[in-house]
């Protein structure tokens, strides 16, 4: 693996995830399956040649960005490769965002082409029309009225693809030149744009999903989390491609019917999803053993911590562990992780082999074992910085490390423990309270579904948990039904965890991405104010 870390040297990464497949005999192999049908390696070199020439025909020159608004069909793999190999940085957007949103990254990254969706590029029309940078658009799938998108030269991905230019080329790129750009998903404030380099695509892969999850040739992966951010780009794409492995798409928001219409019709081996999507998948009635694939054998978590009882009760029933882990957008995937044959629920396992972990105070010294601290982490895929954001860059990538801004706290066995994001945690009676640690608790309980905690002043000024919680189907939240929650944290949590106030609501603020804004929560409760209620129902419906 020495070549993927060596200091600059030509490269492009589209060689080793696409042109190496083919070189190796696996031009007619499944690479990619979506709703409509499947891409094979040759099939994807091909269309990634032929846009490539035409990204170069329509002026898009090396470095300027090229933002995909798609959703995860076969389409999507041909418009990021063929970015890369035209030398021009890719930039996905999630495509869960709302038109303000995709507005920000349009504007801020300057992207000069867009190859989006029809209906995603319907929705933000508006907004196309007045970005200055944004040189030409490309629809992909499916266009009932072209005349709909009036105003600027369109073009049809489908047509770039059935006339390009099929002459075999990759830009001249080095592995120490930005590939592409992530957005974070914005769970603490407005998103960043991350710049990564075309060897941290490898790095990945080998590091994760070939030393840690030993992926192979023969598997079929499903992910859950999108080909738009972090998670889901090396689950669904560089993973399996780094091997010659197959992937199933879904374009559609992920939901337990749809994660157990692919199980059911694709039987894959490997399985990626977050927490709350795992909840909600062992709470529907067609769970049972492998979750519809019999050929199930390793199912992944990350995007938030997993609470033990969920890993727990996914292993006795589905009959396959999960192995939790950490990655972020900032050093694109996953750095802490379970392992197979090394698993213990609650913790976030152990470092990647690869990659260095620390845990420090607001000094940057090192803490001892079971301190609770900033997590830091060195290793090969960190991104080069955010755009157009020095002081955060800064502040995140120090040196070799990059500050995460998660809390955790590693054991004397060497396992990591999650306790919140930096801005999430606060005391009580002097005594760090971790929001996750109340929130695995509240869920432990038969009648939560989902929960948040934030700190909040009592009327003596004093900082006390208040939860946010979300119901299961059947239960009603009256004084009973919540004096027993405190209780259960109490006893499962440690006393002075409790929260003093819950505020029983029918869901709770996500990212587009699945995870907890709590600082909406926080901005919620200060705006309305302090309250020194034992309770408060904003909203009498359950699920």
């Amino acid at each position: 693996m020495a070549e993927v870390y060596e200091e600059r040297r030509p490269y492009n990464a589209v060689s080793d995830f696409v042109d190496a497949n083919v070189a190796r005999g696996l031009a007619g192999k499944t690479a990619f399956i979506d709703l409509d049908g499947s891409l094979n390696y040759g099939e994807l070199q091909t269309r990634s040649v032929r846009f490539a020439h035409a990204l170069r025909q329509l002026d898009i020159r090396q470095g300027e960005r090229v933002a995909l608004l798609m959703h995860d069909t076969v389409d999507y793999p041909v418009a990021f490769w063929g970015t890369i190999r035209s030398g021009a940085i890719a930039l996905p957007i999630n495509t869960f965002l709302n038109v303000p949103q995709c507005a920000y990254i349009l504007a801020d990254s300057r992207a000069t082409a867009l190859v989006a969706a029809a209906p995603l590029a319907r929705a933000i029309w508006p907004v196309i029309e007045k970005l200055p940078h944004l040189r030409g658009v490309i629809l992909a799938g499916a266009i009932d009225d072209k005349t709909a998108f009036g105003g600027r030269d369109i073009q049809l991905l489908d047509d770039l693809i059935a006339t390009g230019d099929t002459t075999p080329f990759a830009a001249a790129t080095v592995s120490d030149e930005v590939a592409f750009w992530l957005y974070t998903s914005g769970s603490t404030g407005d998103p960043k744009g991350v710049k990564h380099v075309h060897s941290s695509l490898m790095a990945t892969a080998k590091l994760f999903g070939q030393g840690v999850l030993g992926i192979r040739q023969d598997d079929v992966v499903h992910s859950a989390a999108k080909l738009f951010f972090a998670f889901g780009l090396g689950n669904a794409m560089t993973f399996p491609l780094s091997i010659g492995a197959t992937a199933v798409l879904w374009p559609h928001r992920p939901s337990p019917d749809g994660v157990f219409e692919i199980m059911r019709r694709h039987h894959p081996t490997i399985f990626y999803g977050v927490p709350s999507l795992y909840t909600a998948l062992l709470a529907h009635k067609d769970i049972g053993r492998g979750a519809g694939s019999d050929r199930l054998r390793i199912c992944v978590s990350a995007g938030e911590a997993l609470p033990a009882h969920i890993g727990e009760r996914w292993r006795e029933v589905v009959g396959v562990d999960v192995l939790d882990g950490i990655g972020s957008t900032e050093l694109l995937q996953t750095f802490l992780s379970n392992r197979p044959g090394d698993i213990r629920y609650g913790s976030t396992g152990k470092p990647v082999p690869g990659y260095e972990a620390r845990i420090v105070d607001d000094k940057g010294r090192d803490l001892p074992d079971e301190e609770i601290g900033e997590l830091i982490v060195r290793g090969p895929s960190a991104g080069e910085g955010y755009w157009n954001q020095r002081w955060k860059s800064q502040r995140t990538f120090v040196g070799e490390w990059t500050y995460t801004g998660d809390k955790y706290r590693r054991d004397a066995d060497g396992y990591y423990y999650y306790c919140g994001r930096t801005d999430d945690m606060f005391k009580v009676s002097g005594m760090w309270v971790s929001p996750f640690d109340v929130e695995a608790a509240l869920t432990s309980h038969e009648a939560v579904l989902e929960a948040a905690v934030i700190g909040k002043q009592d009327a003596d000024g004093l900082v006390k948990p208040k939860a946010f919680i979300v119901l299961k189907r059947g239960y009603v939240a009256d004084e009973t039904l919540l004096e027993k929650l405190k209780g259960h944290v109490k006893q499962h949590a440690g006393p002075w965890k409790f929260p003093r106030w819950i505020d029983v609501r029918t869901d709770l603020p996500h990212t587009a991405t699945g995870k907890i804004q709590r600082f909406k929560l926080r901005d919620e409760d200060l705006a309305a104010g302090s309250s020194p209620l034992r309770f408060q129902l904003t909203s009498k419906s359950s699920r």
